[in-house]
């Protein structure tokens, strides 16, 4: 897994090896912004304009969402990607942190209407993703909803289909989402594919 200086050193490139990743519909992008322009869709067709992005990057989603009028607030443990994200948000509250501990005392204090986390989560183990989701799930308003887009399956069978598609470029060190291994600990979680190796999984509060 890429640690703080790794991420900063990808900053520059991260966009542009996104981009080329989902245009060929390789693992691990494909169906990247699909997923993107649906969450975008679905936070703007929700009422409240309150958003926290966990692992915003270099701010690739929330940025649109700051051009509509949303309060961004944000946590990223790369301060490279921070700064990158600050200059299309200038008003942003974005904090620097490792969220495999939790997340951060500033942003525990607010409510949210949305809270994203798109492609950042697979760096958690499954137990610290249950963990994770259920700190997340109480800074929700009522009525609001949790989105993650990241690499995720269905199955635990299609994931190891993947892994075996995608050979020398699997991420060992990533651990992805497998809906119905995690459905269990959050039984109204849904979960819709975008690719053969992504998906959106929702919670509403």
């Amino acid at each position: 897994m890429l640690d703080n200086q790794g991420f900063n050193l990808w900053a520059q490139e991260y966009d542009n090896s996104v981009r080329r990743s989902d245009e060929n519909s390789r693992y691990p992008f494909a169906g990247y912004q699909d997923i993107m322009d649906e969450i975008f869709r679905r936070v703007l067709s929700a009422p409240g304009r309150d958003i926290l992005d966990i692992g915003f990057g270099t701010g690739v989603l929330t940025a649109r969402l700051y051009e509509q009028g949303c309060r961004i607030f944000g946590q990223d443990f790369s301060s490279k990607m921070i700064e990158l994200a600050q200059q299309k948000m200038p008003e942003a509250i974005l904090v620097q942190g490792d969220f495999s501990k939790g997340l951060a005392a500033p942003l525990r204090q607010n409510r949210y209407d949305a809270i994203l986390a798109t492609y950042s989560l697979h760096h958690l183990t499954d137990a610290q993703k249950v963990s994770f989701l259920g700190e997340l799930l109480s800074c929700l308003r009522e009525g609001g909803s949790l989105y993650i887009g990241d690499v995720a399956f269905a199955t635990r069978r299609e994931l190891e289909a993947c892994r075996a598609e995608a050979g020398d470029s699997w991420d060992e060190d990533e651990i992805y989402f497998v809906f119905d291994e995690l459905k269990s600990s959050f039984p109204t979680m849904q979960f819709e594919p975008f690719s053969y190796c992504s998906g959106l999984l929702s919670l509403r509060k």
